[in-house]
């Protein structure tokens, strides 16, 4: 009984996997240009726009472009970037926001005329860890996994092959904001492309620890 209680779980919650419907996420600092066509989000970045906390630089900045929806739990989430880069931290990619004090960025940053895959993450102060590129991608899917206190974040070139990029805190038990954010803290803006977001919900590990102790 205790193995059907198990599989019964893991099957109803693994299966919970869409494509998020954009139109019904929300905005954080909207920009003024942008559309949603065939479930890809294409924005116009604001100008002079970032999120960053203190550390390095001693000021804070949150005024950039954040498209979310709200989820709980476990969740695995992956969104394929598209931008033309063209000033000094030019970035787009996923987000992962419990508060405007505690957050996870992470994506394609262009810096010094070079792209690199860039992960920032934020706990009252931020901190920034790049990995750059020989060459600039046409495109890249950026992945992020919630397993309790834990997020991993991956980068692939065509969906198949994910390598990870970052592994960091985030305070389980909470809601998440989750979505994509772009931002051109130096430039004038660029055009950003966000395909193919998709979300799945993943069993819990306390729960299953739980049933596998318990069940009967």
């Amino acid at each position: 009984m205790k193995k059907i209680i198990l599989a019964i779980f893991s099957l109803m919650v693994t299966q919970t996997s869409f494509a998020q419907r954009l139109e019904k996420m929300q905005w954080f600092n909207e920009p003024e240009k942008w559309e949603i066509t065939n479930n890809t989000l294409s924005m116009f970045v604001t100008p002079q726009s970032d999120y960053w906390r203190i550390s390095h630089y001693g000021f804070t900045v949150d005024d950039a472009p954040f498209y979310y929806s709200t989820y709980g739990g476990e969740f695995e989430v992956k969104v394929k970037i598209t931008g033309n880069y063209k000033a000094r931290f030019d970035q787009m990619g996923l987000m992962l926001r419990t508060d405007h004090e505690n957050y996870i960025k992470a994506g394609i940053e262009f810096v010094d005329g070079k792209y690199n895959l860039s992960t920032v993450v934020t706990h009252k102060t931020s901190d920034w860890s790049v990995m750059t590129l020989d060459k600039a991608p046409e495109f890249v899917w950026i992945k992020a996994l919630r397993r309790l206190d834990a997020v991993e974040v991956f980068y692939s070139y065509d969906d198949k092959t994910y390598t990870m990029m970052r592994n960091a805190y985030l305070q389980d038990n909470r809601p998440v904001m989750v979505g994509f954010m772009a931002a051109s803290p130096d430039g004038n803006g660029f055009n950003a492309k966000f395909e193919g977001f998709t979300v799945k919900q993943l069993p819990d590990q306390r729960r299953l620890e739980w049933l596998k102790k318990n069940g009967n």
